[in-house]
């Protein structure tokens, strides 16, 4: 294609959720308490694990490093996506682009890390010199890739068989473990399958939330569906929120340990004594 004749893209248009311009003051409030709690939820796990010395423990750390991802996981396209519903023209620089095509699959796709750049650099060399109306409220692969000015069928297929096939080969897995653990535990008592139960449904869920999008996007990344922004929503917004709920604030030991920090900061005067210790507050 001739340089020459085109004029190349600096800058792509989010559409996200413009199609409902009366909404927008009410979604902005909505994703706005729900990025907040995102924030103040996982950051708690984190603060309740480091502070608490029983705590210190393989599992506990790997829920706390699952807290962290899960607000990087929220942090790399919502707050772009909260100041948008604030303007009217929503555009996003191509190496921002590019940054949160990255970050989309570094945090929410641990997984696909090792295949992923391969994907990334046939991206950044594509050309694109016409369409940049990205239909959805953050760039990602699939959504990106259509809009360049080149045939993508075999960038498609590699999508397919790189991200597609992985999401759902990991959420197969997922299942098949869950099954088994089931199958184990059912001929023990009544209140032990009972609460195995319990606790797998709610992992099923946030399984379900998270890789059912991915699958669908990643599987069919060419479908055209404008339900795909809303598929990811799940995946982006639904799943850092319910993970530290079902994950870690369900545990004894996070509760107790919950009780404990509470009771040491929410003394009196021992908020002001931990704010006055903050170097950056300290009066000069």
């Amino acid at each position: 294609m001739n340089e020459t004749n085109h004029s190349w893209v600096t800058e792509f248009v989010l559409l996200g959720f413009s199609g409902s311009q009366e909404l927008q003051p009410f979604l902005l409030f909505i994703f706005s308490l729900l990025y907040l709690a995102i924030l103040l939820g996982n950051f708690l796990i984190i603060l309740t694990v480091t502070s608490d010395s029983r705590l210190h423990t393989p599992m506990y750390f790997l829920l706390a490093n699952l807290s962290f991802i899960d607000i990087c996981v929220a942090s790399f396209a919502t707050p772009k996506m909260i100041a948008d519903f604030l303007v009217e023209r929503k555009t996003i620089s191509f190496e921002a682009c590019l940054a949160q095509i990255f970050s989309v699959h570094l945090f929410a796709g641990g997984e696909m890390v090792t295949l992923y750049p391969c994907q990334l650099a046939f991206t950044v060399n594509l050309p694109f010199c016409g369409p940049n109306q990205v239909d959805s409220f953050f760039c990602d692969l699939p959504l990106v890739t259509k809009l360049a000015c080149t045939d993508t069928y075999v960038i498609s297929l590699l999508i397919v068989a790189d991200s597609g096939f992985l999401s759902l080969s990991s959420f197969l897995l997922l299942v098949v473990s869950y099954t088994v653990i089931l199958i184990t535990v059912r001929n023990r008592s009544s209140a032990s399958m009972a609460k195995a139960r319990s606790t797998l449904t709610a992992h099923i869920t946030v399984v379900t939330l998270f890789f059912g999008p991915c699958i669908f996007i990643y599987v069919w990344p060419f479908s055209g569906y404008s339900v795909d922004k809303v598929l990811a929503v799940f995946y982006t917004i639904f799943t850092p929120i319910l993970n530290p709920v079902i994950y870690t604030l369900r545990t004894k030991e996070v509760k107790a340990a919950m009780a404990k920090l509470k009771s040491r900061y929410l003394k009196s005067g021992r908020v002001s004594a931990v704010i006055r210790n903050i170097p950056f507050l300290e009066m000069k």
